[in-house]
Order: structure tokens, then sequence, then C-alpha cells
């Protein structure tokens, strides 16, 4: 079963410039036969906590106004993880990512650690898993991946791959490799400590506020990083995964 990291540009909030990018991405994954998806953590409307108006881009998930936004997607064959802001009940929210099957919203993922500091987003409380075909899989969004008991309960729960959305768009000025050097240390702790495939989907590039390195890969459960992004480009990273562990190949 293959797998793929989109490394999004990292553009401006608001605009529908990133469905379409990810609609390339998954008419690509189809035609190499992907079945799952990454796409960074935010990539629609771009990050609540940078933003003078948090709530501006937020989507509604019990009205069908995300089924909507994300109809472009959809795909007899690939699944795809899709970040975005939540509007819940009362203005709340959410850090998000939705997993389309099928033209369906199949589930969601809050982060369950918003920010280091603060952030303007409620925490999640529910660490799901989906499937798609014969691999079962779990989602953290970026920060979560710095709590390695998140992990440890999605591969509890019979998961072979973990898929983490990521967002290290960082003001103009403070971004830094530093960052990749951490997320690549991360992804190996957690791909080699629960024997599960890890697969980073982040940003890359600069607007005018905000730059990014990009920090995507792909690490199997051995802890080898058998595909990793060019740094400040867009990238559609593809893996080919062995679900019963044996060895995989890969398409760069």
């Amino acid at each position: 079963m293959k797998v793929a990291a989109y490394q999004a540009p990292l553009l401006a909030g608001g605009t529908a410039e990133p469905i379409r990018r990810i609609q390339q991405s998954v008419r690509e994954c189809e035609e190499r036969r992907v079945s799952v998806l990454c796409c960074p953590e935010a990539i629609l409307g771009g990050l609540a906590d940078f933003s003078n108006n948090p709530g501006r881009f937020a989507i509604r998930t019990d009205d069908g106004q995300l089924a909507s936004v994300l109809a472009p997607l959809a795909s007899a064959t690939v699944t795809s993880i899709v970040g975005f802001t939540e509007l819940g009940p009362g203005g709340a929210l959410y850090n998000a990512a939705a997993v389309f099957q099928r033209g369906q919203v199949a589930g969601l993922y809050r982060k369950i650690h918003p920010a280091i500091r603060r952030s303007v987003y409620i925490p999640g409380t529910e660490i799901p898993v989906f499937r798609e075909g014969e691999l079962i899989f779990g989602v953290v969004i970026c920060n979560d991946s710095n709590y390695p008991d998140l992990a440890r309960r999605i591969a509890a729960h019979g998961a072979t791959a973990l898929f983490i959305p990521t967002n290290n768009g960082l003001p103009n000025g403070r971004a830094s490799l530093e960052v990749n050097t951490a997320a690549r240390r991360t992804d190996i702790a957690l791909a080699t400590e629960n024997r599960l495939w890890v697969i980073r989907a982040d940003v890359a590039g600069r607007n005018r506020k905000l730059s990014c390195f990009g920090c995507s890969e792909i690490v199997d459960p051995q802890g080898n990083v058998v595909q990793k992004a060019r740094l400040e480009q867009a990238a559609l990273l593809v893996a080919d995964v062995e679900i019963d562990g044996a060895a995989a190949s890969f398409e760069h």
C-alpha cells in the first residue's frame, strides 16, 4: 500500500488556492496508486494563532460545511488527511484534521496539545484510529508528536502508521533548521518505539508574515528516513508500505 506526504507551499490564509493544490495532489496520488495522502496542519486557512481574526476561516463540521469544502478532493481510491480550523459549539475553535474518504468525512482528530505556550485553540480529547483497506492508522497534529503517550495509545489499537499534519511556519526571522532536526529526532523515536510508519507533512516557503523550511518525511518502523522533502520546496513524497512488516519499496 502506498502512502504520501504533501509538503505544501506556505500560502497566505483565506484563499481557495490550497484546495486547488491539494486536488492536484489527489489526482497525482490516483495516478501513482497512493491510498492515503497526508496534508499539512491548517492547510485550509492557516493557523488561527497567527491571525488577527482567528475564527475568520473556521469551518463547521456539524452542518455539512466541511464536506462541501472538501468535495473537490473526493476520490474513489485516495483517502486525504486535511488540516483546518474547526468552528465548534459556542464559537470554540479546534485545530483539527479531517479524514476524507470516498467523498465523505470519515472522522476528525482534534489537536490535544494546541501550542507549546498558549493558543486560541481548545484542546481535543479523543484519539481515534482509522482504516483504509488493510491499513489501520492514527493521526496526531504537530506539537502532539512531542507527547509519546499519544503514539503509544494509537499503536495499542493496532495501528501500523502514524500521520502527522504539521505547520512549522514561524514569524519571518524565527525559522530555524533546529525545528527540522527536532522533528527528525521525534519521528525516528516514534517509529522505532512503536513499530510504526511515521508520515509527516509540513508547509514550506515564505509569505509576508511567516517562513518555514519544511520537515516533511516518511520514516519506516526501523527508524530509516526513506523519504524527505527538499528545504523550502513543495513536494509529494510517496512510499510503498508493507503492512506485514516486510521490506518496503520507495518512489522518488
